[in-house]
């Protein structure tokens, strides 16, 4: 990628560097770009993990409220939908609902079209839970985009969206 002189230098600025140096035959514009979103994800993971934390909840543990709330009224999926959505093993759904069920947060119930299945909805006060957690996240994810500006902000969202499409054709 080409270097604006004006830009500050960050962190993945330095390990480009290094590579010049040491592999000045490699063409590092991925890595700058991947590095950048790599360091990104984590940053603000860790600022919205910590919104979180402050309502007694994990990441995983939002996902699932937040994918139940998603899903609209009555709120209920199949354990079997939330493993899909949220790409998780049973076994890893199983210990989630079994924390967010003895929080009160959602039940468990048995389906009424399927004699072996089994429907989880969220409670009351998980999709009051969840309601205030979305809307607390969201408030750290804007105010981090806030140093773009809007029109920039919406520019990265449809590049990130090409690059997304791209990535995950096979």
């Amino acid at each position: 990628m080409s270097e604006r002189p004006e830009q500050r230098k960050d962190p993945v600025d330095a390990i480009i560097g290094q590579w010049a140096t040491v592999r000045p035959d490699l063409d590092t514009a991925a890595m700058e770009v991947f590095g950048r979103i790599n360091r990104l994800s984590h940053a603000i993971g860790e600022r919205v993990g910590r919104v979180y934390a402050a309502f007694g909840l994990s990441r995983g543990e939002f996902d699932v409220l937040a994918t139940l709330r998603r899903s609209g009224e009555p709120y209920t999926l199949s354990p079997r939908q939330l493993s899909a959505t949220l790409m998780l093993t049973t076994g890893g759904m199983t210990g989630r609902l079994d924390k967010l069920e003895r929080a009160g947060l959602l039940r468990r119930s048995p389906d009424p079209h399927d004699r072996r299945g089994l429907q989880v909805t969220l409670t009351d006060e998980g999709l009051a839970l969840v309601d205030e957690a979305v809307g607390a996240g969201l408030a750290v994810q804007t105010e981090a985009l806030s140093v773009l500006g809007a029109r920039r902000a919406g520019q990265l969202a449809d590049l990130l969206r090409d690059l997304l499409e791209g990535t995950e054709r096979p």
